[in-house]
């Protein structure tokens, strides 16, 4: 199959052996180029962790503390979805981050700012297993056109997720 961008059907193109393009994962090549892909889910990456939301949520806040990365807010979704009589899965956001890497980011590609500061997801799946997922570099990158140089500003998040889940 040939790939295509809608634009490209403004010339009349023939259709019968395109598929299109959709715009949340045109950042692919090909269905048969995935190593090269962003990780699935239009960017979110999933790491197992070891221990339970709470536990790897506390975990984290460690981590983030022991490192000098400002906390900006805990958010726990199944907590207020409890408020108000709906029932899921434990589920936690940390949107956390430091002025000194995400300043250069937002200077460089100002859009960036809608994905900082960072977030980490701290979930729970329908078999108990829990999870870290966070916006892959690569992803981010793609997205605002970030610099090569700048990108170890973000990529912390990696490395944070892996710790806490173990």
């Amino acid at each position: 199959m040939e790939w295509v961008d809608l634009m490209d059907l403004r010339n009349g193109m023939d259709l019968r052996n395109v598929e299109l393009r959709d715009p949340r994962t045109s950042h692919m090549k090909s269905k048969n180029d995935a190593q090269d892909a962003v990780p699935k889910k239009n960017g979110i990456v999933d790491v197992p962790s070891n221990h339970s939301v709470d536990e790897t949520v506390a975990r984290l806040k460690n981590i983030l503390q022991s490192k000098g990365i400002t906390l900006f807010a805990l958010i726990d979704h199944s907590g207020e979805a409890e408020k108000v009589g709906m029932k899921m899965p434990p589920t936690k956001l940390l949107i956390f981050g430091n002025p000194k890497g995400g300043t250069p980011l937002m200077l460089a590609a100002p859009s960036i700012a809608i994905d900082l500061p960072l977030k980490i997801l701290v979930w729970e799946d329908s078999q108990g297993k829990v999870w870290l997922s966070y916006n892959s570099t690569e992803y981010l990158a793609e997205r605002h056109g970030l610099p090569q140089d700048l990108l170890p500003n973000i990529a912390v998040v990696r490395t944070l997720a892996a710790k806490a889940g173990e």
